[in-house]
């Protein structure tokens, strides 16, 4: 029998490998179901996708090698063919090289992350602060500098969806479980401070799209950044178990061109002038 050509074999295991990972990874994206990282809205959330691609891309070029390596070792190296494991107990070379490798392939991911977390610790000059207050099972929200205030509850048409026999099909709700009264409305290009806590158990305030979620925490203040470019809504949710309720206290953000977010603050500013001289 033909033995087969070596460097036949190598192409086609390698191109198999190829096609098996782009099936996993990128094909879903064509159909609408993308299995990736969000990419986000902020420039937090652009450094960590990039991040994640970089990081993503090392471990499918490392796989394909490991792979094609195993699979063309199983074809042209069986003992079927003739062939002999070989007999060795040590080689320093060896050694050496798969200790340098990893470790070079962890610095080359190391510093990028490094900085990530950086940025994302260590907050610039802000514009203006938010102080957000998780408790069972609702968020306050506070708007430091202008002195307003109000809390957001899951939207009634979700709530009232969710209840045992409520004759009511939660299909029929839009953004059904992850809709609110009340969105914390924002400033689109402005750099915005967040004080986060709790007032009963641990919360945990999370928005995909910002690149970062930071536990709410009683007794404790945690503090994150953010500077979303785009306006729009966006979504999210509490994201540490914290009562029977958990799953209803849903995050909106509702982000405005600065002008039409100027003009909201000053009619909530009006609105709660008004109640409070009543």
């Amino acid at each position: 029998m033909k033995k087969p050509n070596t460097f036949i074999v190598v192409a086609a295991v390698t191109a198999a490998v190829i096609a098996a990972t782009w099936l996993l990874l990128a094909a879903p994206g064509y159909t609408g179901n993308e299995i990736n990282m969000t990419r986000g809205v902020t420039s937090q959330s652009t450094i960590n996708y990039g991040l994640h691609m970089t990081v993503l891309w090392i471990c499918v070029v490392i796989g394909v090698i490991v792979f094609s390596a195993m699979f063309v070792s199983i074809v042209l190296h069986r003992k079927s063919r003739g062939h002999e494991a070989a007999k060795f107990t040590h080689s320093t070379k060896a050694e050496i090289v798969w200790t340098i490798i990893p470790v070079l392939i962890l610095v080359v991911m190391a510093v990028p992350a490094t900085k990530a977390l950086v940025n994302m610790e260590v907050a610039p000059e802000t514009e203006m602060t938010i102080k957000i207050t998780g408790f069972q099972w609702r968020w306050k929200y506070e708007y430091v500098e202008d002195g307003v205030s109000f809390i957001s509850s899951l939207d009634p048409a979700s709530n009232a969806a969710r209840q045992l026999e409520s004759g009511t099909d939660p299909v029929d709700i839009d953004n059904y479980l992850l809709e609110v009264d009340k969105p914390l409305v924002l400033p689109a290009k402005t750099r915005i401070k967040f004080l986060i806590t709790a007032d009963d158990v641990i919360h945990s305030w999370w928005v995909p799209a910002l690149g970062w979620k930071r536990d709410a925490v009683p007794g404790f203040i945690n503090e994150a950044w953010t500077e979303i470019m785009e306006p729009g809504v966006y979504r999210g949710q509490c994201a540490e178990l914290c009562g029977k309720d958990h799953g209803f206290m849903p995050i909106v953000l509702n982000v405005l061109p600065r002008a039409d977010y100027d003009a909201w603050i000053a009619q909530q500013q009006d609105t709660q002038q008004k109640l409070a001289a009543n």
